[in-house]
């Protein structure tokens, strides 16, 4: 008689274990259906197309709106010559443009003059000179030109193009 009571504390256990598992299955699937609710109000956009150079995001983590995930080099290739100023005299947009990047030497690359920056990267610094001290010696100052790379110039070096390299700019002046 023993074994009999004890087999029906064992089943009433067996019972309530079922019952307390088949609730946590229950919660489970509704976080499940939650959380597939929140997936699919989920749009990540990158600003344009590129290459992917950082990436700061793993698999599983969870992000905030605006927090960065990676960092995207954009498809279009330029760059930007800082001329000095005595040599913008002729210099406009549209004006073809020869590229050599110290990386690939044996490649000329082609471009064009895309715009002349409306004033002197030293005005653009954090902390821009301050002449006022009594010393007018004239300083020749360097004016950013941002020149356009042609797309058909740097096919098949795409891979082998990366920001911050360094450049020699030969603008065609007619």
């Amino acid at each position: 008689m023993e074994q009999a009571t004890a087999s029906g504390q064992q089943t009433a256990v067996n019972r309530s274990q079922y019952a307390a598992a088949q609730s946590a299955i229950s919660q489970s699937q509704v976080a499940l259906k939650n959380a597939q609710l929140q997936l699919s109000y989920l749009n990540i956009t990158a600003p344009s197309a590129g290459r992917i150079g950082k990436k700061t995001a793993e698999v599983g983590n969870q992000v905030q709106i605006g927090a960065p995930l990676m960092v995207v080099v954009d498809n279009d290739y330029w760059v930007v010559a800082n001329f000095k100023e005595t040599q913008l005299g002729k210099m406009k947009a549209k004006q073809p443009v020869e590229v050599k990047l110290d990386a690939i030497p044996s490649h000329i690359f082609r471009g064009y003059v895309d715009s002349i920056s409306p004033a002197s990267g030293a005005q653009f610094s954090l902390l821009p000179p301050d002449n006022a001290t009594g010393n007018f010696t004239k300083i020749v100052q360097r004016i950013p030109v941002k020149i356009s790379l042609d797309p058909q110039s740097i096919k098949g070096y795409e891979s082998r193009i990366a920001p911050g390299m360094s450049a020699e700019v030969t603008v065609e002046i007619k």
